[in-house]
C-alpha cells in the first residue's frame, strides 16, 4: 500500500508530519537513493533516509471498533468457541485491548499495536468509558451516590466515577478505571443484580453508527485525537518504575525533555466488517 512520504517518516516516530515536510522541503530526505519532493508516496519496500539516516518503516498497523454482542468472549484463545477473534475473522494478527465480560456488550477496541495497549488500559491515566446499565429494581439518590463516591470491592475502593440516571432502573456511567467484571461488583455491593450492560464510548470513540456485532476501522482523525490524550500516559514499564522503591535524591536533577513516540493509524479507505451471524442469550 503507498502512502505519502511524510506520513511515512511520522509513522516512523521521528517526528511529525509537519516537521517531515520541512526534511523534505529542504532535501534533507531521499528515498531509495534520490532527493525526494512533497508529495512523493512510498511503500514498505522503500528506503528512505532523512539526513543520511535509515528510516524504520513500521508495517500497517489496525485499529478496529467492534460492537461485541452478548455471548463473545473477549479472549484471542482459540480452544474458546466463542472468542473474539474468530468472530470478527479479521486476516492479520490482532488483540483486544481490554475487555467487556460475556454477558456484556458494547464498544471494545482491538488492534496489531503492542505500543497503544497499556497507555489506554491504565486506570492511572484517567481515559473515560462510558457505559449504559440496566439494574433488577428502583435505583436512590444513596445508590446514586455511593456508586459516584466510590464503593468497596476487591480489596480496594473504586475511583470516584460520575453516574446519571436515565430511568427508574437504567443509568449511565463513566469509569476511569477498569477492574474485573466492576459495574457488576459495584452494584452486587449495594445490593443490586445488572441485567444489561453495555459500552457506549471509549475516550472519543463512541458505537454511533455500528450496529450489534460490526466493526469498522478507527478514522485517522479519530487516531491523532487517542494519540493526544495518550501522549502524556503511563505505560507499564513507566508505571513500575514509579511504584518501586525511591531513589536517593539528587540535587539539580537534569529535567527530563524525552518525550514519547506514538505511531498514527495507517491511511485506509472507510470499511466496515460484520461477525458473523450468531443466536446469543443476554
Amino acid at each position: 500500500m503507498e502512502l505519502r512520504l511524510n506520513k511515512a517518516i511520522s509513522d516512523s516516530g521521528m517526528c511529525s508530519r509537519r516537521k517531515a515536510d520541512r526534511y523534505i522541503e529542504t532535501g534533507r530526505v531521499t528515498v531509495n537513493g534520490r532527493v525526494a519532493n512533497l508529495g512523493t508516496k512510498v511503500t514498505t519496500f522503500d528506503k528512505i533516509r532523512v539526513n543520511g539516516h535509515l528510516i524504520e518503516q513500521r508495517s500497517n498497523t489496525v485499529y478496529i471498533a467492534f460492537n461485541k454482542p452478548v455471548g463473545i468472549t473477549s479472549t484471542t484463545d482459540s480452544a474458546d468457541p466463542d472468542n473474539i477473534v474468530d468472530y470478527i475473522k479479521f486476516p492479520e494478527r490482532i488483540f483486544n485491548i481490554g475487555r467487556l465480560d460475556k454477558p456484556s456488550e458494547g464498544l471494545i477496541f482491538l488492534t496489531n499495536d503492542g505500543n497503544i495497549v497499556n497507555k489506554i488500559l491504565r486506570a492511572g491515566n484517567n481515559h473515560e468509558k462510558e457505559y449504559v446499565v440496566t439494574v433488577n429494581k428502583t435505583i436512590t439518590p444513596e445508590f446514586e451516590k455511593q456508586m459516584q463516591r466510590g464503593v468497596p470491592i476487591l480489596g480496594t475502593v473504586t475511583k470516584p466515577c460520575k453516574l446519571t440516571r436515565e430511568t427508574d432502573t437504567r443509568f449511565r456511567i463513566i469509569l476511569t478505571q477498569g477492574l474485573n467484571r466492576q459495574i457488576r461488583r459495584m452494584c452486587e455491593a449495594l445490593g443490586y443484580e445488572v441485567q444489561r450492560l453495555k459500552r457506549v464510548r471509549i475516550m472519543n470513540v463512541t458505537l454511533s453508527g455500528l450496529s450489534v456485532g460490526e466493526w469498522r476501522f478507527l478514522t485517522e482523525k479519530e487516531m491523532e485525537e487517542i494519540n493526544r490524550m495518550v501522549k502524556d500516559s503511563v505505560g507499564t514499564e513507566e508505571a513500575s518504575q514509579q511504584t518501586s522503591k525511591p531513589k536517593p535524591k539528587i540535587s539539580n536533577p537534569k529535567p527530563n525533555t524525552s518525550k514519547p513516540k506514538f505511531q498514527a493509524s495507517k491511511s485506509k479507505k472507510d470499511f466496515l466488517g460484520k461477525g458473523r451471524a450468531k443466536k446469543t442469550r443476554r
